[in-house]
């Protein structure tokens, strides 16, 4: 038998966005079977990543850890390794094989063009990626290379990449360079895995900038979502770190090269603020 699966997400007070985990979880169980699979969150919705854990400690203490993440930042870097750190209080000899994010992957750039056809009319319009946002240079980096790979051979006149949070280019910021690119229809592409709260953020924000700019047709896709393709990718990572081909991307990661203004953060100990539901604890994005 195989190691089980455990699925590490953030988290969500969007309750669409529960939903849509829990069907993935599903879906990823019924991929993987007889492989046993549960999942948890770090912070802000239940079931907590301490639930998942003990489910399938019960049986095996050695697991393996897949993170619902796009990019490698902060919580796939420092919080779901402290989460699991914490859990071996609760089940000593607890062991775990830690796989890579998700992204970037010719899955996901299908993905978001599939999206992207769905609400686009007329001729290919162009695209604007957006991705969370995050203090980690290398993690906003992935999503500039998603957003130049899901350009690359296909008809979009170009690619753009904005955020919603933590760092620039904003979402107006990437709207305005696109049409002042000569942009007639823009698609804002909203590179996240499930509904939430900073998903609506960005579509409410793209509203409000098509509304101070009548002559130009801006349309939101949906979110990646809950789908086979992303289920058989998660479950791909699943084998690659079963196999030891993990093949993560360190080159450019702020805590071994010393990036321009992030010098300070070279070989810097990890301090993953306190996620579990051991604790009331909440943050206002989600």
């Amino acid at each position: 038998m195989r190691p089980p699966l455990l699925l590490a997400a953030h988290g969500t007070r969007d309750q669409a966005g529960v939903a849509a985990f829990a069907a993935l979880a599903k879906r990823v169980a019924a991929l993987a079977a007889p492989t046993r699979v549960a999942g948890g969150f770090i912070e802000l919705s239940p079931p907590p990543l301490r639930d998942a854990v003990a489910t399938l400690a019960g049986t095996d203490l050695h697991l393996v850890a897949v993170p619902l993440m796009l990019v490698a930042a902060s919580h796939a870097k420092g919080d779901i390794p402290a989460a699991l750190a914490r859990e071996r209080t609760r089940h000593p000899g607890l062991r775990w094989t830690y796989a890579r994010p998700l992204g970037p992957h010719p899955a996901l750039l299908n993905l978001l063009a599939a999206r992207i056809s769905a609400v686009a009319q007329g001729p290919a319009p162009a695209v604007l990626v957006v991705g969370r946002g995050t203090s980690d240079p290398d993690a906003n980096a992935e999503v500039a290379k998603t957003a130049r790979l899901l350009w690359e051979g296909r008809s979009y006149p170009f690619a753009e990449t904005a955020f919603v949070s933590l760092t620039q280019p904003s979402v107006a910021e990437g709207l305005e360079r696109c049409r002042l690119l000569g942009a007639r229809q823009i698609v804002v592409a909203r590179y996240f895995l499930f509904p939430g709260v900073l998903p609506d953020r960005v579509a409410s924000q793209a509203s409000d900038f098509a509304a101070a700019h009548p002559g130009l047709d801006v349309r939101c896709t949906d979110v990646l979502g809950d789908c086979d393709e992303i289920a058989a990718l998660v479950y791909e990572r699943y084998h690659e770190a079963l196999a030891g081909d993990i093949r993560m991307n360190c080159d450019m990661c702020v805590y071994r090269v010393a990036m321009p203004a992030f010098e300070h953060r070279v070989g810097e100990p990890q301090h993953p603020h306190d996620h579990p539901h051991d604790h009331a604890h909440a943050h206002a994005h989600g």
